[in-house]
């Protein structure tokens, strides 16, 4: 059994389907509520270093605080640093479920990606 992270909120419909998945597979979880307990700047850094994907990809484009703030345009005015800073204040910010293991990271809930990349072998 291997020992995911997982920054989840719990009324999430599509973090729940994650987490059963990865349950279902053989997973134990450490399951972290990313708005109570959202990752710090230096933990996002590496997060997006170790994901492959644009620090973009880490925005929840579709939640309200993402709208309500209009991110949509303020986000290309935005340094690295400060997108990263943003995300850390308020963790509704962050594409959800974030799951981490060791040097893999994967970010949202697309079947096809947790088979590719958390499917026990």
């Amino acid at each position: 059994m291997s020992q995911l992270i997982v920054y989840h909120y719990p009324n999430c419909g599509t973090c729940r389907k994650a987490v059963k998945w990865l349950r279902e597979n053989g997973h134990e979880l450490e399951l972290r509520h990313i708005a109570e307990q959202p990752p710090g700047v230096d933990e996002l850094r590496k997060l997006v270093e170790l994901s492959g994907l644009e620090l973009k990809k880490f925005f929840n484009t579709s939640g309200d605080v993402y709208k309500r703030e209009n991110l949509k345009d303020k986000l290309p005015t935005l340094s690295e640093q400060e997108q990263l800073e943003l995300l850390a204040s308020n963790g509704m910010l962050i594409k959800r479920p974030v799951v981490i293991s060791g040097d893999k990271v994967t970010v949202g809930f697309k079947e096809e990606l947790y088979e590719e990349n958390w499917r026990r072998k």
